[in-house]
């Protein structure tokens, strides 16, 4: 068991389960995955509503999304190891899924859903909190709402300029763990920021960030 993973197991199975991708065989997360997206979903809810007592449920459901979005999942399950446990099939395994954001945040959940089997769900409860306690107390509630290429689109619309262009400068690393850097380009600003990302669009997003920040 991954050291970082703070839950003794009374049924080692389980545990087991929950790191066997479907590529290597019938016996595997899929359905602890689905258990476990509820549990955590819900023990992240509940989390919020106690720390915002007065948010909106608005507010309470996007900052619930950004904490148990795929990208913010397959973060928390690599810093907890799960990849380098993980039983994949031959395939999976030759391709890199050991670092693929999809089957390392699919394992989490399915991690949570044993820990709810093994020992209900306040041990869940505890593991969740536990392995998102820096996300949780890093949260900024007054945070923007909108995406950064929204928020800079709608600036640069209120002034009549024109939109922003996105290009790809460059791309590096293996197909599953590429690294994209994006330029953003406001030419009427003569004005030109980078950023990068694990996709695309996360590196265009950083790029619009980087110049809405130039902006205000």
């Amino acid at each position: 068991m991954p050291s970082a993973v703070a839950h003794e197991f009374a049924d080692p199975t389980l545990l087991g389960r929950a790191l066997t991708h479907r590529s290597h065989g019938a016996d595997n997360n899929e359905r602890l995955e689905f258990l476990g997206d509820s549990v955590l979903n819900c023990v992240v809810a509940q989390t919020l509503l106690d720390r915002f007592p007065l948010a909106a449920e608005g507010e309470l459901s996007r900052l619930r999304a950004n904490l148990v979005n795929q990208q913010a999942l397959f973060e928390v399950a690599s810093q907890l190891g799960l990849g380098n446990v993980l039983k994949l099939g031959d395939g999976e395994a030759k391709t890199g899924g050991q670092r693929r954001p999809s089957i390392l945040a699919d394992a989490f959940e399915a991690v949570v859903g044993a820990v709810f089997v093994d020992a209900g769900y306040a041990a869940a409860r505890a593991f969740v909190v536990t392995s998102l306690a820096q996300r949780l107390q890093s949260i900024d509630i007054d945070a923007p709402a909108k995406d950064a290429k929204t928020r800079l689109q709608e600036w640069l619309q209120a002034r009549r300029h024109p939109l922003p262009r996105y290009a790809v400068v460059t791309i590096t690393g293996e197909a599953h763990a590429q690294r994209f850097d994006v330029e953003c380009t406001i030419d009427v600003l003569a004005l030109r920021t980078h950023g990068t990302g694990s996709s695309r669009r996360a590196a265009e997003q950083a790029a619009a960030d980087a110049a809405f920040a130039q902006l205000r």
